[in-house]
């Protein structure tokens, strides 16, 4: 039963684009605490560094718990992850960087549930069969 609710759950929102937004931010995290020899940038952007994973992986947890904003919090998440390119060792090695931009990526292509599109084809094929049956009953 707990994994039913959870599936009714997770359909209604974008969430692999915020988990992978989420772990983004979490592994540039963990690449901060690399040794000195691998770190590419120290001192001033120290700060930085810190400061947009974190976004990162508050912006993955927002789009997750408030999906009526994903498009805001996924425009952020991808311009958080391109900027860890030049703050936090390449964007985490290019992992993180990655998991972000396709994570903000699939956050705003989300759409929520719709019914399904219908093409011209389809619809006069319907119509069709619809006149027919209307005409036999008649009869």
């Amino acid at each position: 039963m707990p994994r039913r609710s959870f599936r009714a759950w997770r359909a209604r929102r974008p969430f692999w684009g915020g988990l992978l937004l989420a772990l983004g931010g979490g592994e540039i995290l963990l690449t901060e605490k690399a040794s000195l020899k691998v770190v590419m940038h120290i001192g001033m952007q120290g700060l930085a560094g810190y400061l947009l994973p974190v976004l990162m992986a508050l912006l993955g947890l927002l789009v997750l718990f408030n999906p009526t904003q994903r498009l805001f919090y996924s425009i952020l998440g991808v311009l958080a992850s391109l900027g860890t390119w030049v703050t936090s060792n390449l964007g985490g090695f290019f992992i993180g960087l990655l998991l972000g931009v396709v994570g903000s990526c699939l956050a705003f292509g989300w759409l929520p549930d719709q019914e399904p599109r219908v093409s011209r084809r389809e619809r006069r094929r319907r119509a069709r069969v619809l006149a027919e049956e209307a005409g036999t009953s008649a009869v």
